[in-house]
């Protein structure tokens, strides 16, 4: 199992896959040896037919079957070239749920609530600039370009775009950057390369410390809702929306291959709802 493991590594790196979804991978393919007590290059499609109603048998969502179903055809598809084997796979329907959006209030009400300034500054970022949890986690002291105005971002499937860096949110970067980050580095000089929140040992912060800080925050704020890190995502985006932007500038700006994506906030935007005319205003009065 460990050679296949280790291929498996490398076919996920060379496709340019993110390491959280190599790890979810690595987890999918380990419960399915671990189910049949046997390596998986040697399950069968009917093997696999058994996982898959046994995946459906405990009631799993569609987004987490999804993940175990990709998986399995990475593996079978690209590490052991036999496709066929999965080939009988179908993806769940998904409910469609409109993105939860938060309201100024809460926001400011959930960042105060942070005791640690690399947290509260994390999300502080998050919200300003509509970044996957995991691409703020990767950025480099010299993402931030003052000159220019904007944060070099590395997204999804290592494709690079541009964000803008707002005035307020760098005078926090550089009181952040010379008076926690510069104490975490213990001495050793930092550049350009030196990421900008990090563990404590030396390493990108992990996502799901970042998690936990956020649900004891929400705890201490007193707000229920099923907020997560990319719940500050869909608040961006819908207050861009909100503020005129037009739809393919936010496109580029989330990282969005399909404008379809973007166009969920027009859904969810109040504010634009709220414009829209209402016909019966329009009928003379009685």
């Amino acid at each position: 199992m460990s050679l296949l493991r280790d291929r498996m590594l490398r076919d996920m790196e060379r496709a340019g896959l993110s390491l959280s979804t190599q790890k979810h991978y690595r987890l999918a393919i380990w419960h399915v040896a671990k189910f049949f007590h046997r390596s998986p290059d040697q399950l069968n499609a009917d093997d696999l037919r058994l996982w898959d109603d046994e995946l459906t048998r405990k009631g799993y969502e569609a987004d987490f079957i999804g993940v175990q179903i990709a998986a399995l055809r990475f593996f079978y598809g690209k590490t052991l070239g036999r496709p066929e084997v999965v080939a009988f796979l179908s993806y769940r329907k998904r409910q469609h749920k409109l993105p939860l959006v938060l309201s100024p209030e809460e926001v400011s009400q959930i960042l105060a609530a942070f005791r640690a300034p690399k947290f509260r500054l994390l999300f502080t970022l998050l919200y300003d600039t509509g970044l996957r949890i995991g691409e703020a986690a990767r950025l480099k002291a010299g993402d931030i370009d003052r000159a220019r105005g904007v944060i070099h971002v590395l997204g999804k499937g290592s494709k690079p775009r541009q964000v803008k860096l707002g005035d307020r949110l760098y005078e926090l970067l550089r009181s952040y950057w010379r008076e926690v980050r510069q104490s975490e580095a213990r001495g050793e000089p930092l550049s350009r390369e030196s990421y900008l929140f990090i563990s404590p040992y030396g390493n990108p912060i992990h996502l799901e410390t970042a998690r936990k800080a956020l649900r004891l925050a929400l705890r201490q704020a007193g707000i229920r809702k099923p907020v997560t890190p990319h719940t500050f995502r869909h608040t961006y985006a819908t207050l861009q929306l909100e503020a005129g932007t037009d739809l393919p500038v936010l496109q580029a700006q989330m990282g969005h291959n399909d404008i379809s994506t973007t166009q969920v906030y027009l859904q969810v935007s109040t504010r634009l709802i709220r414009q829209t005319p209402s016909p019966l205003d329009t009928l003379p009065p009685p």
